[in-house]
């Protein structure tokens, strides 16, 4: 019985050794590169007057569970705002690849980021794409090991470098890096700048574009959000393949009259979008998931277009209707679509919604819920207490003093037992327990309290609180 043919389950991957380029995309790719960098690695240390934390501009301090962004200090009960961050950063990326595809991919993406670092630091020191080849063929000798060894040690003290500088930001930056070098540093700091260096160096410098044809699932969905009006990156085939199909230029085949003649496109067949692509694919072949729409086989095709004295744009961001119109235009982008809009006018709604809270937002938050166990009790003299707990949490950056009072009752109603006064120091909380004492005929009549809470501070703003008051006759 003959053997069926198995299929092998997985592909054995082909190292992509990616060839340099110029161009608009890769000037681009270098600003948006050096821009991410030193934000993300320059930010912890921005110094930033606070009183009642570290001097540092962005701060995540898990220890009193506060956020700190410039002036901006976020509490737990701010939560809610980072939902509407996620939700705003997942609509922009519906809107931008209704408009562009695959942009984020392409110039934004950590992944890329990292990967388009580790793979300058090849360039710089193995050479261009023939120098890496050579040198990956060749034995290991010493040139192969200096280079190549040299090539990912930098990789990962860069990747060092990442770890420290994301535990960074959970910390005072400056006290951390004494710390961390003394061996004074907290275990789990150790354990999570470490893991962050071998997954950073393990996906940036060692499986690349694995990470984004295999593990990222926005590579498998992002077609559902693609229509005919999407600029994306896209070979002219109607061009460059003409009738006869794509030739070098040789003798008889130069100009572009000449291959016109011949029925021959402007492609001629160089293979450059290819070797510049870092995911390894030919963009002639169509559009595919692979492709991270960053451009580089634009720059490529019009370098070799200016070379052969051909017209630009063999390659380039287009939209696949206008590609197969008889009468194409300039590509331009198409806003008139639902998967445009909609997401657009959700961005809109969702920042405006954001901007609004945070101006709005309260630094002063209180908290009164009755003591139920017991309901209230019965004093020896005929009163009637109820007791309630007041809770204070004080989001300014300095320390505030606060008066409590009852409205509609006597002032020496209200106990706070042995409080001398509400002290409530910066970013804190204090809960403490008040005691309200009525007389029998006037709690008969009383069925609900006001708590009014003021900050010493700032006397004309109050926070009121509305509570229940029982009494004995309830209980019947």
């Amino acid at each position: 019985m003959p053997h069926a043919d198995h299929t092998p389950l997985y592909q054995k991957r082909v190292p992509i050794y990616t060839r340099s380029v110029k161009g608009k995309f890769r000037n681009f790719k270098n600003a948006v590169l050096v821009l991410a960098f030193t934000v993300f690695f320059l930010l912890p240390w921005l110094p930033w007057t606070r009183h009642s934390a570290a001097n540092q501009a962005v701060m995540f301090d898990l220890t009193t569970r506060r956020f700190f962004i410039f002036d901006v200090v976020t509490y737990p009960q701010d939560i809610f705002w980072l939902a509407i961050l996620l939700f705003i950063a997942a609509a922009f990326l519906f809107f931008v690849t209704g408009l562009i595809g695959r942009a984020w991919c392409g110039y934004f993406c950590f992944q890329t980021l990292w990967m388009d670092l580790f793979i300058l630091i090849e360039h710089w020191i193995q050479g261009e794409r023939p120098a890496r080849l050579r040198l990956r063929r060749q034995p290991w000798n010493a040139e192969r090991i200096v280079k190549i060894g040299s090539s990912h040690a930098l990789m990962i003290l860069i990747s060092f470098w990442t770890g420290f500088t994301f535990v960074a930001y959970f910390t005072y930056a400056p006290q951390f890096l004494q710390d961390f070098f003394s061996g004074h540093a907290a275990g789990v700091s150790y354990y999570t700048v470490f893991l962050l260096m071998g997954t950073t160096y393990l996906c940036g410098g060692i499986a690349r574009e694995q990470i984004c044809i295999y593990m990222c699932p926005y590579a498998r969905f992002q077609s559902v959000m693609y229509e005919k009006d999407t600029l994306a990156v896209n070979y002219d085939a109607r061009r460059g393949e003409g009738t006869a199909g794509r030739m070098a230029p040789t003798a008889g085949l130069r100009s572009r009259e000449e291959r016109q003649a011949a029925g021959h496109g402007d492609c001629i067949d160089c293979g450059f979008c290819v070797q510049v692509c870092p995911t390894g694919i030919d963009i002639r072949r169509g559009l595919q998931y692979q492709c991270t729409s960053c451009g580089l086989c634009i720059d490529a095709c019009n370098n070799i277009m200016d070379s052969v004295a051909y017209p630009r744009g063999l390659i380039r961001y287009d939209s696949e209707a206008n590609l197969r119109s008889t009468d194409p235009v300039k590509p331009h982008l198409k806003w008139k679509h639902p998967i445009v809009i909609g997401p657009a006018v959700a961005i809109m709604i969702m920042v405006g919604g954001l901007v609004w809270l945070v101006e709005h937002r309260t630094v002063i938050e209180v908290q009164v819920q009755q003591v139920r166990q017991p309901l209230f009790v019965v004093l020896s003299d005929g009163r009637v207490r109820n007791r309630y707990m007041v809770h204070i949490v004080n989001k300014t950056e300095r320390e505030e003093v606060f008066s409590i009072k009852v409205r509609g009752v006597p002032e020496h109603a209200i106990d706070l037992g042995h409080l001398p006064e509400i002290r409530v120091h910066a970013g804190r909380d204090l809960s403490f327990t008040a005691k309200v004492d009525l007389e029998h005929e006037l709690a008969e009549h009383t069925h609900e309290l006001t708590f009014v809470i003021t900050a010493q501070s700032d006397p004309d703003d109050r926070v009121e609180r509305e509570v229940h008051f029982d009494r004995e006759h309830e209980s019947h």
